[in-house]
């Protein structure tokens, strides 16, 4: 991103481009691929190692156009392992110009240039390029190098949980040993497709990859549609802060919610 030049190059994020999106376009939801880009990957790319922890994310954004109508994104991000010893190898050589930095700049901090501690820095400095090259390296003959990476629903409803289970699902038939029992272009196809949304008041199951999935739509007298556990809410927020924000709703207040 050019603004993270001082951490280290696992710690820094790359610039993310979108692979492929089906259908190509929709008369009523025309695709942003720049938007849904930034939306999927807030941060950029990111580059990990087996020691670092790679547990599938899933987050939502929202894309309001000019008319005010909205669209829904879900998005799983997980990490895969990068096959290219191209990247691999850009990866240790960005390593290695890191580290020279590092040596530096701890060279110039030390006290080296002062000849009553000249013995003992040479001694210090190399205890420090040790330490630097154990903890902030990589090796590409010892080191497994993975790189982020996210599929996306987005549909024009909130059905959070029923994209989760499916957006989950995918994510397995696409890691799993054993292949699923159709094409994973089966299961893209159905959901784009075939699945209807259901009638308002009414409820729709269909299959995803694995298991059925059921999603629930409020009829014209109920709430809207909301999808999103209240539990991740009290847990985020606590229940002081809650009530406070609840509180400014109600008396139709200004809010903004800020988060990394």
């Amino acid at each position: 991103t050019g603004e993270n030049f001082d951490q280290s190059p696992l710690r820094r994020t790359f610039k993310s481009k979108v692979l492929a999106h089906y259908p190509q376009n929709i008369e009523w939801n025309p695709f942003d691929q720049d938007a849904v880009n930034m939306l999927c990957m807030p941060k950029g790319l990111s580059f990990r190692t087996q020691a670092d922890n790679r547990d599938p994310q899933l987050h939502s954004f929202i894309i309001t156009r000019e008319d005010g109508s909205r669209t829904y994104g879900f998005v799983l991000t997980f990490y895969e392992e990068v096959t290219s010893k191209q990247i691999c190898t850009a990866m240790q050589t960005l390593y290695q110009m890191h580290n020279a930095e590092q040596y530096s700049s701890v060279c110039a901090s030390s006290s080296c240039s002062m000849d009553s501690l000249a013995s003992s820095s040479d001694e210090g400095d190399a205890t420090s390029l040790a330490k630097l090259q154990r903890y902030n390296s990589y090796d590409i003959s010892r080191d497994m190098l993975y790189v982020s990476k996210c599929i996306c629903l987005i549909t024009p409803l909130p059905f959070m949980q029923a994209c989760k289970k499916f957006l989950i699902q995918l994510y397995k038939a696409v890691t799993s040993q054993q292949p699923p029992p159709l094409p994973l272009e089966s299961y893209i196809h159905n959901i784009l497709y075939e699945v209807p949304l259901p009638p308002p008041g009414r409820s729709l199951k269909f299959y995803g990859v694995y298991e059925p999935i059921v999603c629930q739509r409020p009829g014209p007298n109920e709430l809207p549609l909301s999808d999103y556990p209240l539990r991740e809410v009290f847990e985020l927020l606590g229940l002081e802060n809650l009530v406070q924000v609840f509180t400014c709703v109600l008396l139709e207040m200004q809010i903004l919610l800020y988060s990394q």
